[in-house]
């Protein structure tokens, strides 16, 4: 308990400093406030391997798509990889629920990097613009986006069916997708306490090639995830 308390206390202490320092920055280019997300993520690392004595491993950096337009499709269990992913990717444009944009601070950095929003299982004016959206973003930036098929966090343990919303990006935008599964949530679940002394594994899986129908692409992007997760458990 004292280590989950401990981990608490520094990580969001650790978060609220950082955006409080990069603040002014919200004035700057884009390119400037992202670097104040990658100091979340290596705080995040940071913070894990101190006080939870957590070993982080990235496998498949091989895999890296590099000199090409693509998105990034990756399981979700925790707040984990929300913030590291922001290391190992450049720049990376999140696709999130609303409600993240209206938190103090992290919301405000969330719309200055370019975040774009979705209401989840509902049919708005801002949902059917969501598509011109990505396609600014990737038309106009080497910026990757992130998503979360799952829609949310899951535990460990749950295999949820993927949402549609990764396929229509793959085929309305025709690039390569990168898989990545990680196994945060045996460490840092949704719900409870954070469990110490416990490996997290980002695995970097090999590019999916546009040109599949949706419901393929969809089927081999749950089927690898899953299976990598499965090797992880």
């Amino acid at each position: 308990m004292i280590r989950n308390f401990l981990f608490t206390l520094f990580f969001f202490t650790g978060i609220f400093f950082i955006s409080i320092i990069f603040l002014p920055s919200f004035f700057l280019p884009k390119s400037i406030v992202s670097i104040g997300g990658k100091l979340m993520g290596y705080w995040s690392a940071i913070c894990l391997k101190v006080f939870l004595s957590t070993k982080i491993t990235i496998k498949g950096k091989e895999n890296i798509i590099r000199n090409k337009k693509f998105f990034i499709a990756s399981s979700h269990q925790s707040m984990f990889e929300t913030f590291f992913l922001q290391t190992i990717f450049n720049s990376p444009v999140f696709i999130l629920k609303k409600e993240l944009l209206l938190i103090p601070i992290f919301g405000w950095y969330l719309r200055k990097i370019g975040s774009i929003s979705i209401k989840r299982n509902k049919v708005t004016r801002e949902n059917l613009g969501f598509f011109e959206d990505v396609s600014n973003i990737i038309d106009k930036t080497d910026r990757p986006l992130i998503i979360f098929p799952q829609a949310t966090r899951v535990l460990p343990t749950e295999r949820p069916e993927f949402k549609k919303g990764s396929a229509r990006i793959y085929e309305e935008l025709k690039i390569l997708c990168q898989p990545v599964a990680i196994n945060s949530g045996y460490v840092w679940p949704k719900n409870g306490i954070k469990v110490a002394n416990k490996e997290i594994t980002v695995s970097i899986l090999k590019p999916i090639e546009p040109g599949l129908t949706k419901d393929d692409f969809i089927k081999i992007l749950q089927k690898n995830i899953y299976s990598e997760l499965d090797l992880m458990n």
